[in-house]
């Protein structure tokens, strides 16, 4: 696959807010417009009820989940050569592994699921091997693969059918020899003489072989058929024919059939090389969820697997990112967040406003390059745009912030506080939700030194709301710190229509980097009012960080 034939994911943070889904919807269909290449819009996190309302309103689909972005096999080159039956002779196995320069061929069922694994040294050890003179017959080999290993034609008999019982032998000696010798279902491989050919059918063969084209008398034809004897003609010296007849052999004699070491295309890459490290395959079967082949990776294949290329959006955190965000290629970061911990291997598009909504950029970025913007479009961007600032009532949000939403209300044909009012109500709906579901609904991590935070936030209009809010987080707040491996966690509870925050919060330093930062006292050990406090970004954040940095 060339780099222009693989997808760039647009992505926003883990526990992505309304702001993170519509960019990067937004920024995906910009990129669409200007570049050649192709931009999907995915998601490493759950949509909240606020942002699904919109998408609703707007008939817009939610981006794919992808929870992790590590090189996967499927971003590895895949060799898509077709599996063969497991009946196919090991002459013929062997000219495809040489017409294709593979030494593993995968053996597969009528609906192509996996049944073995050929290798060139399983083909070495059929011939070094070669000491049974009953080999063909226990491998059921056809006669088809005999006539075809062989060069020759089938003059008597009936080419269908296996060689099934028997063994097979040179009948080079007298007659009164080789009565000593063939038996009942053996196949006999002759010259042109009469006499042999005779007793190799009167003796109950199951198949004569005439050597070097020699003429096959009617006679001989007549006796064979009234025998059930087959006849093979052959151009090939007598030497030449037992040294080929043993490549009629089915692979299926030969193959690996159980305890495959097999892959998916889901897999990632670091997890399964140690263990093509630890066997002496070259080439590994790559199957779907089903068992059915797709083709076949080889150790070399890891060298030039394609890591995956990601824009970012709505933030710069890594730990805010995706999984597996570091082993992927960043090509973009569009934020309007601190600049955080995401680290590049090589210089990047990066563009960083103080605005209130990361929309708000890719809105300037389509005026910048001239490129129209669909009521649809519009309307997802300025739903962003209300949502991150509060319906205009943040300190993060700007002029440029209202100026934006007032054009994107323009183009989406909405009036902004009606759609403000149902945006929140849809968010503030906590009803069916776990406490862990409400604290992540819009949650981010951050990381100060070696102290590790997160910061919750949950708006709403109606005062009572979030009062019972606070009721049904505040038992389960210290577990859901353990579980997320957090030195703190704040939640804030944002009364939008009185502009201040109630916070909850647990871990040992919190009451007193609260109180100290905002100067104020927690009467209840677990919570304080913030009068005037509304941003996590610009207010909750700055303020937790610089008083961790003084204490």
């Amino acid at each position: 696959m060339s780099k222009n034939e693989r997808t760039v994911y647009v992505i926003g943070h883990k526990n992505p807010d309304t702001d993170a889904i519509c960019a990067s919807i937004a920024y995906a269909n910009l990129k669409n417009k200007i570049d050649s290449e192709k931009y999907e819009a995915r998601r490493c996190g759950n949509i909240s009820s606020e942002t699904q309302y919109v998408l609703d309103r707007f008939d817009m689909k939610a981006p794919r989940f992808i929870g992790d972005v590590r090189t996967q096999v499927r971003d590895m080159e895949i060799n898509h050569l077709a599996g063969v039956s497991d009946n196919i002779s090991l002459k013929n196995a062997w000219l495809t592994m040489k017409q294709n320069s593979v030494v593993t061929l995968c053996s597969v069922s009528e609906n192509n699921m996996l049944e073995g694994i050929l290798t060139t040294g399983d083909i070495m050890e059929s011939y070094m091997g070669a000491v049974d003179p009953y080999t063909l017959s226990k491998a059921k080999t056809s006669y088809e693969n005999i006539v075809d290993a062989v060069g020759g034609d089938m003059v008597v008999g009936d080419i269908k059918g296996t060689f099934s019982e028997g063994k097979v032998l040179i009948g080079a000696g007298t007659p009164d020899v080789m009565e000593d010798f063939i038996e009942k279902g053996d196949l006999v491989i002759v010259a042109d003489r009469y006499e042999s050919q005779l007793c190799a059918i009167e003796m109950e063969a199951a198949c004569i072989i005439i050597c070097a084209s020699a003429k096959v008398p009617m006679t001989i034809q007549k006796v064979a058929s009234e025998k059930g004897c087959r006849i093979i003609s052959t151009p090939y010296d007598t030497f030449s024919v037992a040294r080929l007849i043993n490549q009629s052999i089915p692979i299926s004699y030969f193959m690996v059939s159980e305890d495959l070491l097999t892959f998916k295309p889901d897999d990632y890459i670091e997890d399964i090389q140690p263990v093509m490290a630890s066997t002496r395959h070259k080439y590994f079967p790559v199957v779907d969820s089903a068992g059915r082949y797709r083709g076949m990776v080889s150790r070399r294949n890891f060298l030039g697997a394609s890591r995956k290329r990601l824009i970012l959006v709505d933030h710069n955190e890594k730990s805010q990112a995706v999984n597996g965000m570091e082993t992927a290629e960043i090509l973009e970061i569009i934020d309007h967040h601190r600049l955080g911990t995401v680290s590049t291997n090589r210089p990047i598009f990066f563009r960083n406003q103080p605005l209130g909504s990361s929309c708000t950029i890719i809105y300037l970025m389509y005026l910048e390059y001239g490129v129209d913007i669909a009521p649809d479009m519009a309307g997802i961007m300025l739903s962003a745009i209300i949502s991150d600032t509060l319906f205009y009532r943040s300190p993060t949000c700007t002029d440029i912030d209202r100026r934006a939403g007032r054009a994107l209300a323009a183009i989406a044909g909405v009036d902004e506080e009606e759609l403000a009012n149902e945006m929140f109500r849809a968010g503030s709906n906590f009803s069916n939700k776990t406490p862990e579901e409400i604290v992540h609904q819009d949650f981010k991590k951050f990381s100060e030194g070696d102290t590790m935070i997160g910061i919750g936030q949950l708006s709403s209009m109606d005062s009572n709301e979030l009062m019972n809010i606070k009721d049904k987080l505040l038992p389960e707040l210290e577990r859901i710190r353990n579980k997320d491996g957090l030195d703190m966690i704040f939640v804030m509870l944002t009364n939008i229509l009185r502009e201040s925050s109630t916070v909850i919060f647990s871990g040992d330093r919190a009451e007193m980097i609260l109180e100290n930062g905002f100067s104020v006292t927690s009467k209840d050990h677990r919570s304080v009012i913030l009068p005037g406090v509304v941003s996590r970004k610009k207010q909750m954040l700055p303020t937790v960080t610089a008083t961790i940095k003084q204490q």
